[in-house]
């Protein structure tokens, strides 16, 4: 089952900063076909797709070469008086041994999932609330994290996908979309590493990531 902790727009819009890069972020476009079939054709090309838990595993093999021993460094938990340090050892020990490898500036691309709401009639465009997309790996469970999370997030639909829409609407169910965002590991900050909150001493991998394309794809 899908874990999600939808970001509704407005929140969303609290949350933006003021930076350049994200001024000049696209946040609107269209619903592309599935990502399997169509997202080839939208990132540039080199851009490494992370999209599920085998390119994902591959990339962190790159990047730290092997997942942490995540029952030692849990220990017997929050109550372990070394629990913290061990977990603040684990991240400074990996930032300095992962320094100038060639993957840290990988252009890269990762899903979360979106959901269409509002509609604005003059722009004719759905507005998308926003969560992040959970991956069982290998290493631990893995969610991508955007630096700043984009704001304003509008989509728009064929003919056909606003008939699926209406279909939806009518059945009381969600209109889910999935949501690409590419960009680069953030220098300072390419990946945290943190204990799950679903799964007891279970780990959470979270790669940082400056934003740089969104685009939309179905999910069929």
């Amino acid at each position: 089952m899908r874990r999600l902790c939808w970001i509704v727009g407005p929140l969303v819009l609290l949350m933006a900063h003021s930076q350049s890069w994200a001024q000049d972020l696209v946040t609107t476009g269209p619903l592309h076909g599935s990502s399997s079939e169509k997202v080839g054709t939208v990132f540039p090309s080199g851009t490494h797709m992370l999209l599920d838990a085998l390119s994902i595993e591959e990339f962190l093999k790159e990047l730290d070469e092997s997942p942490p021993d995540w029952p030692a460094v849990y220990g017997h938990g929050h109550h372990d008086p070394g629990h913290d340090d061990r977990l603040f050892d684990l991240n400074r020990k990996r930032d300095a041994k992962r320094e100038g490898r060639a993957v840290l500036s990988w252009h890269i691309a990762f899903a979360w999932l979106g959901e269409l709401s509002n509609f604005d009639d003059r722009l004719r465009q759905y507005a998308v609330s926003l969560g992040p997309k959970f991956v069982s790996t290998a290493w631990g469970v893995v969610r991508f994290k955007p630096e700043d999370v984009p704001a304003n997030l509008r989509v728009t639909l064929s003919t056909s996908d606003q008939e699926r829409l209406r279909v939806k609407q009518e059945n009381g169910s969600p209109f889910e979309i999935e949501v690409i965002m590419s960009g680069r590991l953030v220098p300072d900050e390419s990946i945290v590493y943190d204990f799950s909150h679903e799964e007891e001493g279970g780990g959470l991998i979270m790669p940082v990531v400056r934003i740089e394309q969104i685009a939309y794809f179905s999910i069929q």
